[in-house]
Parts: structure tokens; sequence; C-alpha cells
């Protein structure tokens, strides 16, 4: 069984509610029909239910009978989830009649849904811009217990199984914050080894924190700030396995890792890559994915209380699909 096969299977073993609320987007809605056909998740749609079956059926679908479809002009939830919406933005200048106007936004909506307890995550981006996916779950859902920055994490499939976790490895961040400083680097060290734990299926995730440099072989506040990085990670998660400065290779390859780091735990075995900075993991993994003939999936957002991931616009009808069933591998460690 290889990787999606075991995240599919870890979905269906535990069913999530997930919100689509871009029900009206072809791939989205496509995608829905053939989650709810394999049993992988129960799929929540927002919007007008005659429009959204007229659609299915337009589009040949069989299955969306299966979801729950929500109208926010006509559901009984509306001014509940109104009512939340301004209590937590009423400080930030919302008022009860801007809440009655934002909650008909299905991106708000859903996340509405999600912090009322009535679902478990969010998938949205076919239609959306990142920022507009992200900002109603950063105001309304928030970021989990000790964390304040939102990062996201990539899966890469590799064809190298002598690294990593049989030749996959998680690297964070790779989607979200461009210039981390060290608190923030060591939330993204934690969140990225557990979405290692709770996506990838790592038993043992073990993060190394990449530099150039490895335990002090060049002199530089780049290297300081992944070493003081490090040391917040251990403090913020005390059983997080994490070593740091690491260079890649320190990192993976075991001959490497014993001669630049002997004795650490790390070196030569991390299956968990956690950059400097945004700019490095973004080229590190279009570099591994297109000259190394790698599967990258994702980004997988991380940091927020509940999931909600953000889609690329061009993005497929299978890229939803596994989406899902990652946003319910998420939403099964957030219970």
């Amino acid at each position: 069984m290889n990787l999606i096969e075991s995240i599919i299977e870890r979905a269906k073993s535990n069913k999530q509610r997930i919100v689509l609320p871009e029900s009206m987007e072809e791939r989205t809605i496509t995608a829905a029909d053939r989650v709810l056909a394999d049993d992988i998740a129960d799929i929540i749609l927002i919007g007008n239910p005659d429009e959204i079956k007229s659609y299915a059926a337009k589009l040949g679908l069989k299955h969306i009978d299966k979801a729950t479809i929500i109208d926010p002009a006509t559901s009984e939830k509306t001014e509940e989830y109104a009512q939340l919406l301004f209590q937590l933005r009423q400080k930030k200048g919302m008022t009860i009649e801007k809440a009655h106007e934002q909650v008909l936004d299905p991106l708000y909506f859903g996340c509405l849904i999600i912090k009322s307890g009535d679902a478990d995550g969010q998938i949205s981006g076919a239609l959306s811009t990142t920022g507009d996916t992200l900002r109603p779950a950063l105001q309304i859902i928030k970021c989990a217990p000790g964390i304040t920055c939102v990062s996201g994490a990539m899966l890469m499939i590799t064809q190298t199984p002598q690294y990593g976790e049989d030749g996959v490895l998680v690297i964070g961040d790779v989607a979200v914050t461009p210039m981390p400083d060290a608190g923030q680097l060591a939330q993204i060290a934690v969140c990225t080894a557990q979405t290692a734990k709770s996506v990838a299926g790592f038993a043992d995730p073990r993060v190394a924190m990449l530099s150039f440099s490895t335990k002090g072989s060049a002199s530089h506040e780049v290297v300081d700030k992944v070493v003081e990085a490090t040391r917040l990670a251990k403090e913020l998660d005390p059983a997080l396995k994490v070593d740091g400065e690491l260079q890649a290779d320190a990192a993976l390859v075991p001959s490497v890792g014993q001669k630049k780091a002997p004795g650490s735990d790390i070196a030569g075995k991390a299956n968990v890559l956690v950059v400097p900075c945004l700019e490095v993991g973004n080229i590190a993994y279009k570099l591994v994915q297109r000259l190394g003939n790698a599967d990258a999936i994702g980004p997988i957002l991380q940091g927020i209380a509940r999931p909600v991931n953000d889609l690329s616009r061009g993005c497929s009808v299978d890229d939803i699909y596994k989406m899902v069933a990652i946003t319910a591998c998420q939403a099964m460690d957030a219970e």
C-alpha cells in the first residue's frame, strides 16, 4: 500500500465531516461525488440545494444526494453563526449588521460550522485566493494552542527509499511565512512533525533544522536563528526529536551525518526537514520534484486549530479528492 492509499484508508476508518464551500465549481463537486462514492468522508456542500443538485445531474454525478447541503440564506443555523461571528470579531470592529452580511459568504459560513463543532475541516481555493481561504480560518477558528503562525508542509514521495521514511519526507514551511523568526521557525518544526504523524503516518518523526552550516561549521546570523529555533522547538515540545543546525546531506545521509555531527540522533536519519525560510523551502521542493521526479503533495496548511486547506486554482479533481483525505486525517489528530 502506497502513502496515498494509506491516507485514504485512515480517512475511511474514522470518517470526518469536511466542508467544501465552492460547491458550484466543477472540479470540486466532481471530487465530492467521488469521495462520497468511496465513503472517505462526510461532505458538507454550501449553497442552494436545488442549484447544486441540478448542476450535479448536469455533470452526471450519482452520489451528491449523500452530501449535506446547507444554504446560508435559509439555514436555521445562520442567525446563530452570525451571532458567533459578531462575538468573535466585535473587538476588531465587527458589527452585528456586518456579521449578518459576512455569514452569507460560503468561506466564512464553513469556518463557522467548524467553530461550532458541526464540521471537522474545510477545503477551498479552486476558485478562491489563498488570502480568502486563510482569512476566515484565522479570524474564526484561529491558531492551535501555543502556535501563532500558519505554515505549509509538503509531502515528498521520492524514488530514493534509503532516505527519509522509505523515500517519503515532509518539508516545511513551503507555502506561507516568508521569513520566520526563531520562534516561528520552532513552531513550524513542531507543526511539521505533527503533520508527519497525522498525514504521512510517521510513527517516529525525526526533525532536522536545515541550514548551510552543520554544528558551527559556518558563522552567520541566519545560522544563529536556526540554532535558536532548535532550542525553542525543544522547549515548545520536549518530546520532539529535533536537531540542528544541519546541512541537508548531514540530515539525510548516514555516513555524512556521522562525520559532520557525530553523536546526533537525527543526523543521517531525518524524515522531517524544516527550512530556514519560505524561499528555500519553495525552491527546494520544486527542484526535488522536477529534477528528482518526486511526487509533491500539498501544501498542507498547519498551525490552525482545526484543518483548513488551500487548493491551487489549477488543481485537478484528483488533487481535491486527495486533499479531502488529508484534511480528514488532520482532523482526526485534532480531535
